[in-house]
C-alpha cells in the first residue's frame, strides 16, 4: 500500500512533476516510423501532457516542435514543409527541427527579429522502427541499445496500443508473473499461436501456467531496473523458469511468444496523466519473422483501428462474450493477450488508488519497481542523475538484459541454472549476476 504523496509521484508527469521530470531524463518514443512517411503531413502529437508537432524536413530528419506557432499561435501542424523547415501557414514563419526561426516574411526589412524567437523543441532520433525524443534539459543521453532496437528489420515488429489509463499501471501488469495463470486461460489455441516452450516436451507457455497457478517469485535489482524470477513446478516435477524485467522508467521486457528466443519490449509512454501509449516490439533472435509470426502479429492489429485505439473497449465492456467463458476463454476476451491486459489495467480507473490496495507475496516485483522509481525520482530531486541514464558508449550494452522462458530438469535448483546461463552469455563483458 502507497501514501497518497508516493501515488501521486508515480502517476503524475505534466511539466513541472516530479515524476514528468524523472521521464524527461530519458529518450522516450513519440510516434512509429511508419505514421511519418517521407514527405508525409506534420503529425500532432500529446507527448507527458505536452501538445507537439512531429514532422519530417525536407532532408528527411525527423523534428517535434511546440504545436502552436511562437508568434500568434496557430497550429503548426497545418503547416507547409520547405525550405528548410516546417512554416506555419498564418504568417510564413519559418522553423527548422532546433526550433530556429529562419524566415518572418511578413515583416518589414530590418525588422527582422527571427534570431530572438526559439521555438520549443526536441531533439529526435529514429531508431529500430520508431521515432524518439529527448524532453529534459541538458545534453541527452544516449539512447539505448537493446537488442530488440538493433535487430535487423525482418527480426522485428513495431506497433503502439492506446490505454485509456495511466501509463504506470499498465505497465505494472508486465510485472506480475502470476496474473497469466489466470486471465490469459484458454483452450484450443489456434495452431498459429503456438510456440512451445524450450525444455517441455513440447508444451505451451499456457498448460505450465495452469499446472501452477502461484508461482514463487524471486526480484533482484540491476543497473537498468528489476530482474524478475518466476519459478513454476511442472507436473513431472521440474521447474519452469522465467526471467522477465523492469527497465527504467517506463519500460518492461517479456519472454511473448518468442519464448525466449527474443522477447516483446513494452514501452509505456504518457499522453496525459490519465491516457498513454504502449510501444510493442516484438523480437526474434535466432531467424526473421516466419509465417507464423506475421500472421499473429496481424490478429493483434486486426483488434485495433487505423489509429490504433482497442476495437474492444470500455465503451462495448471489451466485446466480452459470457458463452465463450463456460467453454474455452477465462476472460471471453478473445484470444488477444493485449485486449485482457488492457481491460484489467483500464478497469482499475484513469489512476489506480493504491492507498486501497492489499499487496501480498505474489507481488514482490511490482513492490520493488515502485521503490526504485520513487527512489529515482528523490534522487533527481536532490540533484544527483537516476540510474540507467546511459552516457557512455562502453555502457550502452545489455547483454545481462535477459528473458528466459525455459523448463529445467533440476526442480530445485534453478540458482545454480541461472548462475551458469547468465555466466555462459555474460562471460566477456565483466557482469555478474
Amino acid at each position: 500500500m502507497l501514501t497518497q504523496e508516493e501515488n501521486d509521484l508515480l502517476t503524475y508527469t505534466s511539466p513541472g512533476t516530479p515524476g514528468g521530470a524523472l521521464l524527461r531524463q530519458y529518450w522516450q518514443p513519440v510516434a512509429l516510423s511508419e505514421e511519418l512517411p517521407e514527405s508525409g503531413a506534420p503529425l500532432p502529437v500529446r507527448i507527458l501532457s505536452e501538445d507537439l508537432v512531429l514532422f519530417r524536413d525536407d532532408r528527411g530528419r525527423p523534428g517535434l516542435l511546440g504545436l502552436h506557432c511562437s508568434h500568434r499561435r496557430a497550429d503548426l501542424s497545418y503547416g507547409r514543409v520547405e525550405d528548410g523547415g516546417l512554416r506555419c501557414l498564418y504568417h510564413g514563419w519559418l522553423y527548422d527541427i532546433h526550433g530556429n526561426c529562419l524566415e518572418q516574411p511578413c515583416e518589414a526589412a530590418g525588422r527582422d527579429f527571427r534570431h530572438k524567437v526559439r521555438h520549443p523543441a526536441y531533439p529526435c532520433q529514429e531508431f529500430g522502427g520508431l521515432i524518439f525524443a529527448y524532453m529534459g534539459s541538458g545534453e541527452p543521453p544516449l539512447l539505448p541499445a537493446y537488442e530488440a532496437l538493433n535487430a535487423p528489420p525482418g527480426h522485428r515488429l513495431v506497433t503502439k496500443i492506446l490505454h485509456e489509463c495511466n501509463y504506470f499501471q499498465a505497465n505494472e501488469g508486465n510485472l506480475d508473473p502470476s496474473h497469466v495463470s489466470f486471465l490469459h486461460r484458454q483452450s484450443n489455441v489456434p495452431q498459429n499461436l503456438k510456440r512451445t516452450v524450450k525444455g517441455s516436451d513440447g508444451r505451451l507457455p499456457l498448460s505450465l501456467y495452469a499446472a501452477d497457478m502461484a508461482p514463487e517469485i524471486e526480484t533482484e535489482e540491476t543497473d537498468f531496473g528489476i530482474r524478475i524470477f518466476s519459478i513454476r513446478k511442472t507436473d513431472e516435477g521440474r521447474t519452469f523458469f522465467r526471467v522477465t524485467n523492469f527497465i527504467l522508467p517506463n519500460l518492461a521486457t517479456i519472454p511473448g511468444p518468442m519464448s525466449g528466443d527474443g522477447y516483446n519490449l513494452y514501452w509505456h509512454v504518457p499522453i496525459d496523466d490519465t491516457n498513454h501509449w504502449r510501444y510493442d516490439i516484438v523480437f526474434r533472435r535466432s531467424a526473421p519473422m516466419d509465417e507464423k509470426d506475421i500472421q499473429r502479429n496481424q490478429e493483434i492489429l486486426d483488434e485495433l483501428t487505423a489509429d490504433h485505439k482497442p476495437i474492444r473497449n470500455k465503451s462495448n465492456r471489451y466485446l466480452q462474450d459470457r458463452e465463450s467463458m463456460k467453454t474455452w476463454s477465462f476472460s471471453g476476451m478473445g484470444r488477444i493477450f493485449n485486449v485482457q491486459d488492457t481491460a484489467i489495467v483500464e478497469g482499475c480507473g484513469p489512476i489506480v488508488d493504491r492507498t486501497q490496495e492489499f499487496l501480498g507475496p505474489s507481488d514482490k516485483a511490482i513492490i520493488a519497481a515502485r521503490r526504485m522509481v520513487l527512489r529515482a525520482i528523490r534522487d533527481l530531486d536532490a540533484g544527483r542523475e537516476p540510474p540507467h541514464v546511459i552516457r557512455r558508449a562502453e555502457a550502452n550494452r545489455f547483454p545481462h538484459l535477459m528473458i528466459v522462458s525455459e523448463v529445467i530438469a533440476d526442480g530445485s535448483d534453478w540458482k545454480s541454472y541461472w548462475k551458469n546461463k547468465f555466466t555462459a552469455v555474460n562471460q566477456y563483458e565483466g557482469q555478474s549476476p
